[in-house]
């Protein structure tokens, strides 16, 4: 009984075993997921990164890759009002998107203007179009608090802060403030953003949103707001909702400049045997090369050499107004040109009557020259009191946060960080 007992078991054994068999495993090859840059599937072309070099034109580079003049041609001509072909400059990268046969023929010419804007041209079909490209974009909100210890440059140097920061900021105050007067124990707060792109590369600054410099005990203010929605112009204004910009700025020359002399009427010159010249301008000395802006908007009158005048540029802001920038190097606009007010107009130079490298800046008021830094200059239009009260309530908020050191969340999609200097 027991051996009859001992077999059923192992015949149930048998059965069972049978019934669990073990399936074979059936592995899925999962597809690669396609790349896409520019919109395009770079899987289906030749990948070339190159460099514009000095002398290549947009022809030379596809006439390389393989496109005939006739066809390249035709891009020129159909792309023009997108895209001029003849503006392409050395040093800038593009990328060309080649076909993946033998000839290796161009199809697409990708031009970058910078690390996030580019121009793509598409002309593998017979169908020739360009568009423009933008990368996606990160924005990172920053405050960013300093302190002057030897001068504004040096204290955005010591927060790692690019100098095109330290130019905006110095555009905002250039009508309120003298930067080469503040003094050590000066202190600053701005908000500013950065923007990103794959995440972590930078791509330079954005927006200042506001910023508040305390220099001799006082609080000078500056916020972004949009007060004329048809100009579409955002301008800064203090807390008061007063313009910061003036209808001129108070020197051609943004940094490290010195008044060498004033407007003086009886100055007696080195240059001309230390003889009485009447000195109908204000001498701004700074480097050879230094760039020399418009300190306010016209159209340039004449851009010429004559005399000891060297070098120069005049421009004629009003019926009321005209400025006059002798010296120069070299000038960077033509007659007949408008410009707007901070334009560069120039660069600093020794041509003329000179004994160093400075722009004299001249300045005429109904067609008599007069001292710019004595005239009571106007301002720029204010802000309408119908607009004000959104101003104020705009504000609030912002100022807030240059009062209290903190960074209030009003977009969730921007990502808020504090630098500070030890």
């Amino acid at each position: 009984m027991k051996k009859v007992f001992i077999l059923f078991a192992l015949i149930i054994s048998f059965l069972s075993c049978k019934k669990e068999e073990v399936k074979p495993v059936v592995i899925v090859k999962e597809e690669p997921k396609p790349v896409i840059k520019f919109g395009y599937n770079v899987d289906d072309y030749k990948v070339i990164h190159d460099t514009i070099k000095s002398g290549e034109s947009f022809g030379i580079i596809l006439d390389r890759h393989h496109v005939v003049y006739p066809k390249i041609n035709q891009i020129a001509a159909v792309v023009k009002d997108t895209f001029d072909v003849r503006r392409v400059r050395a040093g800038k990268p593009y990328t060309i998107l080649a076909s993946k046969d033998s000839t290796e023929k161009a199809q697409v010419f990708i031009y970058k203007h910078d690390k996030i804007n580019a121009t793509i041209l598409d002309f593998k079909d017979s169908l020739i179009t360009a568009k423009q490209y933008q990368k996606p974009i990160k924005i990172v909100e920053k405050v960013a608090n300093g302190v002057i210890s030897a001068n504004f440059t040096y204290s955005m140097d010591s927060l790692g802060l690019k100098p095109n920061l330290t130019y905006k900021v110095a555009d905002i105050y250039a009508w309120t403030l003298d930067f080469l007067r503040l003094q050590k124990g000066d202190k600053f707060k701005i908000v500013y953003e950065e923007k990103f792109i794959d995440d972590s590369t930078f791509a330079g600054y954005g927006k200042v949103k506001s910023a508040v410099f305390n220099h001799n005990g006082r609080d000078l203010y500056a916020f972004r707001f949009l007060a004329d929605s048809t100009l579409n112009i955002h301008e800064y204004y203090d807390e008061n909702a007063k313009m910061l910009r003036s209808q001129f700025l108070k020197s051609p020359i943004k940094f490290q400049y010195r008044i060498s002399s004033r407007y003086n009427l009886r100055r007696r010159i080195a240059y001309y045997g230390n003889k009485i010249k009447p000195h109908r301008g204000t001498d701004f000395a700074a480097k050879i090369g230094t760039p020399i802006i418009a300190t306010a908007s016209g159209t340039v009158v004449e851009s010429t050499r004559r005399g000891g005048n060297g070098k120069f540029v005049k421009i004629k802001h009003n019926s009321t107004y005209s400025t006059q920038y002798l010296h120069m190097r070299n000038q960077a606009v033509k007659k007949g040109q408008y410009v707007k007010q901070g334009d560069v107009i120039g660069y600093v130079g020794m041509t003329g009557n000179t004994g160093g490298p400075h722009v004299c800046y001249r300045f005429w008021k109904y067609g008599k020259q007069v001292d710019p830094l004595r005239e009571k200059l106007p301002a720029a239009e204010p802000m309408k009191k119908e607009v004000k009260p959104a101003f104020f309530d705009y504000i609030k908020m912002l100022k807030y946060q240059l009062d209290y050191k903190r960074v209030p969340v009003q977009e969730p999609e921007v990502v808020k960080e504090i630098i500070a200097q030890n």
